[in-house]
Order: C-alpha cells, then structure tokens, then sequence
C-alpha cells in the first residue's frame, strides 16, 4: 500500500453471533484491511467468508465487537452518521419501486434524504444521465432489464455524493450483457473519484473490476495484492490462487 490515507481502515476487527457453531468461530476473526482512495477493492471468498459482515459492519448496519474501523476519516463506532453521510450502500437485490419510474424512484429517494422538490429532481435527471437511463426514465422499473435496474440500484446510492461505495455482490442473477453495464457503471465511479469495495465469489469479475483483491476466507484475510501480484503466487490463473489459498473453489460468471 502507498503512503495515503486509506479511504477504508479495519484494524483486527471482530465479529461473533450468537447460535453460530463454536466450531465454525467468528464471523471475523482480527480482520485487517486498509483500501486506497479512488480504486476498486475486492473481496474475494466463498460463501460464509465474511464479506458480507463486513460491509455491514463498514456501512454501520452492524456493530463490531472489537478492532476497529474507519470510513471515509470517520469511526463508525464513535461517529456512524458521519460514516453515513459519507457513503453510498447497494445490496445484492433491487431496492427500487418495480411500480414508479426510474425518475420517480429517484425523485423519491432524494425527498427521502430531505433535498427539496427542485433540487431532487434535479439530482435525479444528471444521475439518469450519468448512469445511461435518460431513455428509460419515464417508464415503470418492472420493464427494466436486470442492467438497468441495477444501475438504477447504483444511481439511488449516490443520491447523496459519496466518497465510498459499497457494493455486496452487485452482479449477482445477471446474464452477461447486464453483468458488463454495470462493470461500465462501476469503473465510471471509480474514475471519477469514488472509492468502490465490492465483495464476489466471482473470480472473473475481481479479476476484471479490481486494482487490489483482498481474499477472504474464515473470517480473515489470508492474502492481498492485485489480480496479477495473485496470480504470480502460484503461477497460474486466479482461480488456482483462490483454490491454494482457500482450499475451495469458487463459481464461474459464465
């Protein structure tokens, strides 16, 4: 890593539930990961790894229950609403309104985050542009492709400006040509100053999306570097990394 501060810091994170299998131990487990501003991180690991846990816990959905943690220069144990007006959250599913509009999701969302009727709707028409949906603005979102919605998904998320996005499993049930707009989508981001931490189990996806790649596995990470500083490791494609590091294989995109 480079002498910057990082964008996202966790520093021997910790998260346990109660009921899980003493067996299985915590759902992280000293977790450490620190991302650069402005690139795309991924974390990469099957499932139960804890990927999942740890973008709650980064989003302040979750409480952890010792490390720490910093989004964006703030806590998110000592300060989450600064963490949250910080940040931008999508989910694996569509949290859109298939009935209104894609103007009208936006439009709605932006009321929800108190802007008034002019400046929402304002916010909504350069997102649609941004995110290629000025076409399909005025028609309900049950006729959008999968694509589509999931970029309306990335649009509703920066209805506030954020500085980090994160983003659990963003291309999860979607056929190819879907998969790759929202690839588009999510370089866009990046380049524009946005820092991106998705999580997948789909190694072509980190390898195409992702300037480092942080794998997880049992609640920790057991490596990092980019595709390439991975792949050199064992001498051979990710999924041969993924499978030496992790003693699992994980799912095709195809």
């Amino acid at each position: 890593m480079s002498a910057t501060v990082p964008a996202i810091l966790c520093e021997a994170v910790r998260k346990g539930f109660r009921g899980r299998g003493s067996a299985s131990g915590p759902a992280l487990d000293g977790l450490d990961l620190a991302v650069e501003p402005g690139t795309i991180h991924g974390l990469l690991g099957p499932n139960g790894a804890g990927k999942t846990t740890t973008v709650r816990i980064l989003s302040t959905l979750q409480r952890l229950d010792s490390g720490r943690a910093v989004v964006a220069g703030r806590d998110v144990t000592r300060d989450p609403a600064g963490v949250r007006a910080r940040i931008g959250v999508v989910g694996q599913y569509a949290a859109v309104d298939e009935v209104l509009t894609g103007r009208q999701n936006l439009v709605m969302f932006g009321r929800l985050h108190h802007l008034r009727a002019r400046a929402a709707k304002a916010r909504a028409d350069e997102l649609l542009e941004r995110f290629d949906l000025l076409a399909a603005a005025d028609r309900p979102v049950r006729h959008y492709s999968g694509g589509m919605r999931r970029r309306l998904d990335l649009a509703v998320s920066l209805i506030r400006s954020a500085r980090v996005l994160f983003l659990d499993e963003p291309s999860t049930g979607l056929d190819p040509r879907s998969r790759g707009e929202v690839w588009g989508a999510v370089r866009e981001l990046a380049a524009s100053g946005t820092t991106v931490l998705l999580t997948t189990q789909y190694l072509e996806e980190a390898d195409r999306l992702c300037s480092r790649i942080s794998v997880m596995n049992r609640g920790q990470v057991v490596a990092e570097g980019s595709p390439g500083e991975l792949k050199a490791r064992v001498g051979g494609t990710l999924d041969d990394a993924f499978l030496h590091l992790t003693g699992r294989a994980l799912r095709s995109v195809a």
